[in-house]
Formats: structure tokens, C-alpha cells, sequence
């Protein structure tokens, strides 16, 4: 990485849970650069919120944590997301993700392409490819990044094989976990051997680094071989 910070730019869904015990931001490529903010990086957030209370807590949020919210976008028509968990017996949290949210629909704007482009790092997940407009503009950035990494994040029914697939041939990295792993793996009739599953769809879509996480096992790197 040499002195100078990398450029890492973070790309998708952020959003409030709303927990029984109250509301928590959220949304897996927020968590990502809230995170690389604590590591002392200085990653960008390109979203798109309500123009609402909710999108202005976020805002907020955003700003409390030292990440700028430049690039996450307004919008009058759809709401700021929100996922709604129900408790429905002691042991099981549904998850019900409202759709459509504001940031099923960012847009290609002016600017974001040579951010793209200029990155050292940019991360996206499937979740925000789940509908047309974000999926546009997020293959108009995957384009242009130069290093690519796919935290591949399945909530199910907001994904299919084809739309992973497509993906997967972009990225440069892709982070998954045991389940994501599996279920692709399946898909292209590769073993389900943790290191045979990796090296398969490694070669299948001509990813040089691939983490897998394992829960309480901790992860396991994949790299050039």
C-alpha cells in the first residue's frame, strides 16, 4: 500500500434494522467502510437515501464516524431502507428487507465514474444489485474500478444464479461464507470440499483471491494459488 491511504470506495444498500430493541444502522457495505474507518482508512460511501428522518439519521451516522456523505445520493420518491425483523419464537429473527427502498435506485452521476476509476479498492455486495437501476449503475462502475471486490452477502429472494454469476466474472476478490460458498459451488457442479470448492470457482470465473469466513472458526485465504 506504500504512505499514501488507498482510495477504497464501498458501493450499495445502507439502512436502519429495526430491532425489537430499537433501530441499528446497518447494511453490509456500510458496515464495511465503518470498519475500514476504525482501521484508519478513509473509505468513500456511494448509496442513495429518502429524503426523510430516516435518511438524515443516516446522514448523520455517517458523519458521526468521520465518513463523508458526499456520494450517497437523495431521493423524493422512495423511502430510506429499512429492514424489519420479527421475532417470531425465542430462537428465530425474519428478516422481512422492505423493497423498494431509496437505494434500489442510484444513480450513474455525474462524477461517480472517475471516483470508480481512480479507486484502488471498490467493494460491492448482491443485495443492491437486486433491482435494475442500482445493478445499472453498479455495472457502469464495475467497468471502470480497477480492483473489485465482491463481499457477496446472499439474502434470499433478492438473488439468482445468473445475476451472482455475472459478478463473480468481475471481481478481482470475492468474499463469501461457508453457505455462499456451498450453494455456488453447487451451482457449477464443483465439489463441496472447503479447498476444492474455493480453487474451482477460482479458476471458473478467473478470481485471484478469495476469503471464505467461518463463523466462529475464523476465515481462510485463497490467493494467487
Amino acid at each position: 500500500i506504500g504512505m499514501s491511504k488507498p482510495t477504497i470506495v464501498c458501493f450499495g444498500e445502507m439502512l436502519w434494522d429495526m430491532l425489537p430493541s430499537g433501530k441499528q444502522a446497518g447494511g453490509a457495505p456500510m458496515n464495511v467502510a465503518v470498519q475500514l474507518k476504525n482501521l484508519g482508512l478513509n473509505p468513500l460511501m456511494i448509496s442513495r437515501v429518502g429524503e426523510d428522518e430516516l435518511g438524515e439519521e443516516l446522514l448523520a451516522f455517517l458523519q458521526e464516524r468521520g465518513l463523508s456523505p458526499d456520494l450517497v445520493q437523495r431521493g423524493k420518491t422512495h423511502l430510506t431502507g429499512i429492514v424489519k425483523a420479527n421475532i417470531t419464537d425465542q430462537n428465530e429473527v425474519v428478516y422481512k428487507i422492505v423493497h423498494p427502498v431509496a437505494w434500489d435506485y442510484i444513480q450513474p452521476e455525474q462524477g461517480l465514474l472517475e471516483i470508480a476509476s481512480t479507486s484502488d479498492v471498490f467493494v460491492f455486495g448482491s443485495l443492491a444489485a437486486r433491482s435494475v437501476d442500482t445493478r445499472q449503475t453498479l455495472l457502469h462502475l464495475l467497468e471502470k474500478a480497477p480492483f473489485k471486490v465482491f463481499d457477496v452477502n446472499l439474502r434470499s429472494p433478492f438473488y439468482d444464479q445468473a445475476g451472482i454469476e455475472e459478478l463473480l466474472y468481475k471481481a478481482d476478490m470475492v468474499k463469501m461464507n461457508e453457505h455462499e460458498l456451498a450453494l455456488i459451488a453447487s451451482w457449477s457442479g464443483l465439489s463441496n470440499v472447503l479447498e476444492e470448492a474455493i480453487e474451482g470457482i477460482a479458476a471458473r470465473f478467473d478470481i485471484a483471491t478469495i476469503c471464505v469466513t467461518l463463523g466462529a472458526e475464523g476465515a481462510i485465504l485463497w490467493k494467487d494459488n
